[in-house]
Parts: structure tokens; sequence; C-alpha cells
């Protein structure tokens, strides 16, 4: 087996930066270190509270904040971007970009994810996520399947990591009779509303995500309930929250 290479004093000094903004933010111990590309948005671009998600901020002013994000930093799938490090940690991440280290917090993010396929192969495919730091900058990450092959192993561990966090508030807000809004959806401990259609937990069947959208199946009559996945926030804690609401999962 060959030994590993040793650090450069370089990478010794961004890995020492990059621990101490971890440890100012308090996201506990590094769990894994990944590469991806990246591009970012200043904070002013964004609201200046920030996009706490379906929980801590406004729907409607998180939609927009995504979309501002989306307009400033979409670029082709074909184009590359900014190699970025990834490290994540217990309760956050850092996005190291350009020597500049932004630090995100699982429990107030809001992360959308969106598929887009590559018009010259459409067996590849590329997966964007935005997201925002700390700093209230928005950040986008992507990663490239290669044919044949899956997402890159961050972007499920980041929306699990995230749905893990905020999931606690989330099930004690459903409790005190408050209503979740996750794009388009609306959640509450008896029924789940999309647009003017609505549906009572009992009457739930199955979720599923087809074409880009994600479906609510109710009473055997077919997708009642669907949204675009790409405008709906912690896609994974929407999806935990259906399954354990609807029939055959318990209540919350």
């Amino acid at each position: 087996m060959t030994a590993p290479e040793p650090r450069t004093g370089g990478e010794e000094l961004l890995l020492a930066r990059i621990s101490a903004a971890a440890g100012r933010a308090r996201i506990g111990k590094r769990r894994a270190t990944y590469a991806a590309t990246a591009r970012t948005v200043p904070a002013r671009t964004a609201p200046s509270r920030g996009a706490g998600g379906a929980l801590a901020y406004p729907w409607h002013l998180c939609r927009i904040w995504y979309d501002r994000c989306a307009r400033y930093v979409r670029w082709p799938a074909a184009t590359a971007g900014t190699v970025a490090r990834l490290d994540l940690y217990e309760r956050g991440m850092t996005v190291t970009v350009h020597d500049r280290i932004h630090v995100v917090r699982y429990e107030s993010a809001a992360v959308f994810q969106e598929v887009t396929r590559h018009r010259d192969d459409p067996a590849r495919f590329t997966t964007a996520y935005t997201l925002t730091a700390l700093g209230g900058e928005c950040i986008v990450l992507r990663s490239t399947s290669e044919r044949g092959g899956g997402t890159a192993a961050w972007g499920p561990e980041l929306q699990r990591a995230v749905a893990q966090a905020r999931l606690p508030r989330a099930l004690a807000a459903l409790r005190d009779g408050e209503r979740l809004a996750f794009g388009d959806f609306r959640l509450s401990a008896e029924e789940i509303v999309c647009g003017k259609a609505a549906a009572r937990w009992e009457l739930v069947e199955r979720t599923a995500i087809r074409n880009g959208r994600v479906e609510v199946h109710v009473g055997g009559a077919g997708p009642l309930l669907a949204c675009d996945v790409s405008g709906v926030p912690n896609l994974f804690l929407f999806w935990t929250l259906v399954e354990r609401l609807r029939p055959g999962d318990g209540d919350a």
C-alpha cells in the first residue's frame, strides 16, 4: 500500500482555518471531506435575515431568495464551475471556495435541489444544491454523474443531515398546531395541502418523484398533489414528515 503524500504548508494552513471556522460555529466533529463545483452570490443578494427554510423563515421570502440566487449562479451543465472543498461535520458543513470558507448550520439551512439531464447525453445528469451560509451568501454546489452512475455521496448526505437536524422542531411544531410550508405544499397534523387541493392524512397512500416532480398519491386517484422538486426546500425533511404522517407509519 502506498503511503499518502504529506500535506504542504499551504494545505496545513487551510485545514487549520477550516477547523477554526467550524469551531467558532460549533458544528461538531468533522465526518467527511468531498470535492464539488460551486458558485457563490454575495449576502446582499439574499434577504437580510437569510433563508432559514420551512420552519424559521416565511416561505414566500425563502422562494424569493432561491429565485434571486438561481438568476445569479445558474450555469449550463456543460460549463465548469469553481472547484470547492466540502467538509461535513456533525451539525453543519464548511464550503471552501477560492480560499474563502463559508459555514452552513444544518438546523437553520434551506436546501433546494434541482436535477438537469445533459442534452447531448441523457444518461448523465447534474444535480445542483442551492443553500445559504451563515454570513448570508448563497452557495450552489453541483455534482455531475458519470454514465451509469449515481449522484455524488455528499448530496444525499447533506439532505439527510439537514432533515435529521430539523426534524425534532418540525414534529414539535405540528403537535402545537402549526402549519409547515414546503414550496407549494403545506403540512399540518391533519392534512396536506397543495394549491387549492387538500387531503387528510388517512387518504394519502404514497409519495413518489417522477419527471422532476414530487407527487402525493391520494386514495387510488393518482397524484392529486404535485410540485416541482426544485421548488421544495429541504426535500428529505418534507419526505420524512409525509412518511410519518400518512397511514402505516404512526403519527407525529
